[in-house]
């Protein structure tokens, strides 16, 4: 299910196209906000999520392939549809090995970009529940004293308890209590559970 408070940000020169996609966008049921040009978006967009930006490749100024790059750069996943008249096998390439959620040719018929809309926008739903996952795994993260952090890290090296034991000169019981302390932290019951939310508040914490 798409969240109503869903919003679509065109972002086209061409006062024309904009207007036409605001309004299939706005026809069914979601808010839609157009922008001139890339630079206008990133000046006006305030991280409202969930979130698809619809472009065209082609604009004055700043390209839609480069406001792919920007968002990027800045952190921002949101799922970009471009739109271009000019299609071409090396723009396609370009688009997509930079992200693009999708890559139209313009004009599209209003069936195909609302579909295309509506699989970005689900996916960014997904994208917006796995970061606050992860940020509630930061969370357990930044709970965990040096000495956790450090049987953590071995333990994410696949090292059995003795073996931590003896590279950080601690007792077997220590290790063990540690190890069980980390269990708790992050509300789980076995090594099985605990490493791929390791994993998943680790990628997170990269990205950022």
């Amino acid at each position: 299910m798409i969240p109503k408070e869903s919003r679509v940000f065109i972002v086209d020169d061409d006062g024309d196209v904009r207007e036409a996609i605001a309004t299939l966008v706005t026809q069914l049921g979601l808010a839609a906000t157009g922008f001139e040009s890339a630079e206008a978006f990133l000046v006006g967009y305030r991280g409202e999520r969930p979130a698809c930006v619809v472009t065209d490749v082609r604009m004055l100024g700043m390209t839609g392939l480069e406001l792919q790059v920007e968002l990027g750069r800045r952190g921002l996943l949101l799922p970009v549809i471009v739109l271009t008249a000019h299609a071409d096998t090396p723009t396609t390439v370009r688009a997509m090995k930079q992200g693009a959620f999708t890559l139209l040719d313009k004009p599209c018929r209003d069936s195909e970009l609302w579909e295309a809309i509506r699989a970005a926008l689900e996916q960014d739903v997904e994208q917006v529940r796995l970061e606050a996952r992860q940020r509630e795994l930061q969370a357990h993260l930044a709970l965990l004293t040096q000495g956790e952090q450090d049987v953590l890290d071995l333990l994410m090296e696949g090292e059995a308890n003795k073996v931590i034991a003896q590279k950080l000169d601690l007792g077997l019981r220590t290790v063990e209590a540690r190890r069980q302390s980390l269990l708790k932290k992050f509300e789980v019951d076995s090594l099985a559970e605990l490493i791929p939310l390791v994993l998943l508040a680790r990628q997170g914490q990269v990205r950022n």
